[in-house]
Order: structure tokens, then sequence, then C-alpha cells
């Protein structure tokens, strides 16, 4: 009796105690990696909801997407942040300043060889308003494409008069056209190509403030003091107006330590200028512009497109005081 009590006692099962604690505790635990990025995923799609709007700035603001190093995400950024913008409500234009296009692309518009676009523009003369195409997929975005032609123009700027102002001049002739008819554009981003020759410095001229993405690895900073020096002479001698307003951190990888030692390492150097939000390392993004689209298009849930809808709630919407 007493081995047939002790087995069935053994075989008794948990108190309910017990298994409270057994089966409740994992649930429970947000300490975990991935129960903090659920948590951080589900917070960032309500902040980004509870901005039906951005508010239009006082007057037209032109953004300079700018870094000579390829692959940090400058185009990924421009036509990302065009589009949350444009979804917000706003007017916007997107320069496609980079002979490969792919602004154009990721944004669904023709640029094959011989298509009206910048070069146009810029070489020839001819208005904006002949060259400029709506994004079929959002209403209130404009682009200015770029084909394969534009890779001969910084040649050809070369001896033309005034070269270093050809965009700024045709782009403020466009914006006053807009504002005169009614329709103001609120942005302007410009993507520029991967290097920091005469087109480069055409958008710097055109600008008022340099949006700068820098990939979170070690390459990504080596470059960023030449930019900023070259930013600096642009400055003092051909456009003063100009300033470096907005860092955005993108391809961020927050399992590595060397993501965070990068994003450190910049927030150190820049100050507030760097966006709070980072933008993830995305397959989602990488696949968009197969599409021809944008992240906001492609997959709205994603936590690249509500990464660059915050981002560009932190741009639009003035900083708390």
């Amino acid at each position: 009796m007493n081995g047939s009590a002790a087995r069935q006692t053994a075989a008794e099962p948990a108190s309910a105690a017990e298994i409270s604690e057994d089966t409740t505790s994992p649930a429970v635990d947000d300490a975990t990696p991935l129960a903090a990025e659920a948590q951080e995923h589900v917070d960032l799609a309500r902040r980004v909801q509870a901005t039906a709007r951005f508010p239009k700035p006082a007057e037209t603001r032109v953004f300079v997407v700018a870094n000579q190093k390829g692959g940090v995400g400058k185009t990924t950024t421009a036509v990302n942040v065009a589009a949350a913008l444009a979804t917000k409500d706003l007017r916007v234009l997107v320069v496609d300043l980079d002979p490969q296009g792919n602004a154009s692309t990721a944004l669904n518009i023709d640029h094959t060889e011989g298509t009206p676009g910048v070069y146009e523009a810029l070489v020839d003369g001819t208005d904006l308003d002949e060259l400029v195409r709506p994004c079929p997929d959002l209403p209130g975005l404009t682009v200015l494409p770029a084909s394969i032609d534009l890779a001969g123009a910084e040649i050809e700027l070369v001896s033309l008069v005034a070269r270093e102002t050809r965009l700024d001049k045709a782009l403020q002739s466009y914006l006053e056209d807009c504002e005169d008819a009614g329709d103001r554009i609120d942005y302007v981003l410009i993507d520029c190509p991967p290097s920091l020759g005469l087109l480069t410095v055409n958008a710097l001229v055109a600008g008022r403030e340099v949006l700068i993405p820098i990939q979170c690895e070690y390459y990504a900073l080596e470059g960023l003091g030449q930019l900023v020096r070259n930013i600096d002479l642009v400055q003092r001698h051909l456009n003063p107006r100009l300033e470096i307003t907005t860092i955005l951190l993108t391809m961020f990888d927050a399992r590595t330590r060397l993501s965070s030692g990068v994003a450190d390492e910049v927030r150190k150097f820049f100050g507030d200028k760097v966006l709070r939000t980072a933008i993830p390392r995305s397959v989602r993004i990488s696949e968009a512009p197969s599409y021809q689209q944008t992240i906001l298009s492609y997959d709205a849930t994603s936590s690249g497109a509500l990464s660059y809808l915050e981002a560009a709630r932190e741009i639009a919407v003035p900083k708390e005081s």
C-alpha cells in the first residue's frame, strides 16, 4: 500500500499555482529580443497612424540627398521619404540626378534613353514644366526623371556659363510657376549620384538642406568627413543658405554591436541632426524597386514602410522645444 501510494503521489499533477508559473512565464516575458522587437513595431505603427497628415512648411523645403559613397540608401531614402510625405497630403517633387535613373524606376517613371528629363533641363535649358512627370501610384508626387543621357552631362556642363547654378535656376523658376498657379510644391528631394562631381555640386547649389543617409557599417564613416568638407566649401562659395539638417541611419541591424557602435558615433558627431528613427535592414525594402514601387505601396505594414513614415514625420513635424 505504501509503495502504491507513493507511486500515486509521484504521478499526481503539479498544483495549479505551479502550472500557472510554468506556462505563463514565457508569455509575459517582454524582455526577450523578439518580444521587444514586436512591441517596438506596434508602437511605431501607432505613432504613424496617429498622424493623418503632416503640416505644410512655411515655404518649399529643398533637400539634397547626398553621400558620395554608393550603396548607403540614397535613392531608397529619397523615394521613400518622398512617398511618405506625399501620402500625408503634401506636394512633393523628386529630382532624379543620378544617370542610373533608379529613383525614376522606383517611382514607375519611364526613363529609357532619349526620354526628356533632367539632362534637357541642365544642358539645353528646357523648362521643367515640359519635363516633370506625375507618379502614377502616388497623387501629389511628381518626378523629374533621369536617363542614361545624363552620364555625359558633366563633360558638357564644363564649357557652359554658370555651370554650377543651372539646376538652381531651373528649379526656382519652376517652383515660382507652381506657386503662382496655386499649386505650391511643399518638398523637393534631389537624389544625387554617388560622387562629388558637377551634378552633385548643382544639387548642393540648388538645395537648402542636406539629408545624409548613413549606412550602419564602418566603411560608411570613412568618407563622411570629405562630404562634410565639400558641403562646407559649397556653402562658403556658392550657396550660403545650404546646411546639413538631417542625418538618417540606414540598414540598421539591432542585433549587431557594429550597427549600434556606428549609430553612437554618428549621434556623437552630428547631435540632434540625427533622426531618432533608424531604417532597419529589410528584404522588403530591397524587393520594392523590382516591382517599380516604393516600400509604402509594396508593403505598407512592414517595418521598413513604418520606419520611413516615422522618419518623414520627424522631418515634417517641428520638434518640440
